[in-house]
């Protein structure tokens, strides 16, 4: 009785070619895949667990009727050594009021020394959080956390050249692709933005029990185990922590940049095998597709595996390659050009700027005192009916603007922000930029951040995110497993 021959059809030869390439693809990335998702499952709650090390920074225990923000204001002006450029007020009932300052430079810190300085920081790393996300989570001081932000929030600037991110104020002109301000742990952002009205020096953030007037500091004097642990994680997640290493490795070649490098093309790899995993999910026989929807727990430790790489790959893949497809953003370039370019938001560096014409608040001729802050809040709330914590930037001398920016707060909240800018003394919106009017192309360059770190609807989707992540990181544990046992077996 001669032997049936199995037919090889078009789609076993097609899969068979997709297999292949996630194979291959998945060996090649696998341990720096592993490393950069066992980190980035960390980090994404890296806000909160930097908020929990430091809950006196976070968190006021609720007693008796908030004070006046201005009330606050008067009684923290004498305290602060520095000049006040702004205040975050926060819709939670238990978090404290952020008052932004600049602090007064110690005598023979110039222009040397602030440079030596920023030698110093980009030995760490710098921050994006984000290209991207309206709602710029603004870091926290001096803190480390903060570090990742600039560079990448903003596309058209090189991920490489910024590195470090003390938050900076709003800005009444929002720049194309750019997310707006980033919150820190207590969601502050740093420094004042606008024509005359704030865009100075980067703001430090001063804690205050809005309940007791008390001052309780500032976050960035105080650093934690728990902080440097996180930076170590960034910096394992995007550099390999090769930027911890002094001597070039590769000469002409920065250590960050090459781990930067490395990094992003395990992520492409990565990216690649998302796709093709997505196809060869699909059995040869199509009335076997449910096979891949359900891990059979009963089954041998082989089946159990398979299932656990292939079914959970599947219901997080959507995700994944969200997370893929925008991590080599902050790596590569051309990559970020790219990706401008498919959205209609790219600027070539050669360029020239657009200069927008500065605008500014009208002095009154009855002699009109400024908005104060709790006027400048229901001015805002009359525009922007939603609850939220608003951020005010002080306007910077007598014509000079009020920069507000006001984030949606929730477990579903959206992470953009909106911004306006108003007249300091009649409260008239002279500019402003509403993330949900703008066009979907500028929406979806602003916000890569968001969508590679999973906030896009707050704790909603970081949630959604983290799991995901543990699941990715998984997926080359069990993938190497499949590969060994099919070697076994070829053996045999």
């Amino acid at each position: 009785m001669s032997k049936r021959v199995k037919k090889t059809t078009t789609w076993m030869k097609v899969r068979k070619f997709f297999n292949d390439i996630h194979l291959w693809g998945g060996l090649i990335s696998g341990i720096v895949v592993f490393v950069v998702c066992i980190t980035g499952t960390i980090y994404t709650y890296n806000t909160e667990i930097r908020a929990w090390a430091q809950p006196e920074f976070n968190k006021v225990k609720v007693e008796g009727q908030k004070k006046n923000a201005d009330v606050l204001l008067a009684a923290v002006q004498p305290e602060v050594k520095g000049k006040i450029v702004g205040v975050k007020v926060p819709y939670a009932d238990n978090a404290p009021t952020m008052f932004l300052y600049n602090k007064k430079e110690k005598e023979g810190e110039g222009k040397g020394s602030a440079e030596g300085r920023g030698r110093e920081e980009r030995k760490g790393s710098n921050e994006l959080k984000s290209p991207e996300q309206g709602k710029e989570r603004a870091g926290e001081g001096k803190s480390e956390e903060g570090k990742e932000a600039k560079t990448e929030a903003i596309p058209n600037v090189k991920a490489e050249t910024e590195p470090e991110k003390k938050v900076e104020g709003t800005k009444p002109n929002a720049e194309q692709g750019k997310p707006s301000e980033e919150k820190g742990p207590q969601g502050g952002q740093r420094g004042a933005g606008g024509p005359g009205g704030g865009r100075g020096p980067r703001a430090n953030q001063l804690a205050v029990n809005p309940y007791s007037g008390q001052i309780i500091g500032d976050p960035s004097d105080v650093k934690t185990k728990t902080a440097d642990f996180m930076q170590k994680m960034f910096s394992l997640h995007r550099w390999l922590m090769l930027n911890e290493i002094e001597e070039p490795i590769f000469e002409g070649i920065e250590n960050r940049k090459l781990g930067s490098w490395i990094t992003g093309t395990a992520t492409l790899l990565f990216l690649f095998g998302v796709i093709t995993g997505i196809v060869i999910w699909f059995p040869n026989k199509m009335r076997s597709w449910k096979n891949g929807l359900n891990i059979r727990w009963s089954a041998n430790w082989k089946r159990l595996n398979h299932d656990l790489h292939n079914t959970l790959g599947f219901y997080s893949c959507i995700i994944l390659f969200l997370m893929a497809v925008t991590g080599p953003f902050w790596s590569f370039e051309w990559y970020r050009a790219g990706w401008q370019k498919t959205w209609g938001t790219y600027k070539s560096p050669d360029a020239p700027k657009e200069e927008k014409a500065p605008v500014f608040s009208t002095l009154p001729a009855n002699g009109k005192n400024p908005l104060n802050i709790e006027e400048t809040i229901l001015a805002v709330n009359k525009i922007l009916p939603y609850d939220g914590d608003v951020t005010i930037n002080f306007a910077k001398d007598s014509v000079g603007t009020v920069t507000v920016s006001k984030n949606r707060v929730g477990f579903f909240a959206p992470s953009a922000g909106d911004k306006l800018t108003l007249d300091q003394y009649s409260g008239e919106v002279l500019e402003k930029d509403i993330f949900r009017e703008k066009p979907f192309n500028e929406r979806a360059s602003a916000s890569i951040k968001a969508l590679h770190i999973g906030d896009i609807y707050g704790p909603f989707t970081k949630l959604l995110y983290f799991i995901s992540c543990l699941i990715a990181t998984s997926l080359p544990v069990t993938g190497v497993m499949i590969w060994i046992n099919k070697m076994k077996k070829t053996k045999k």
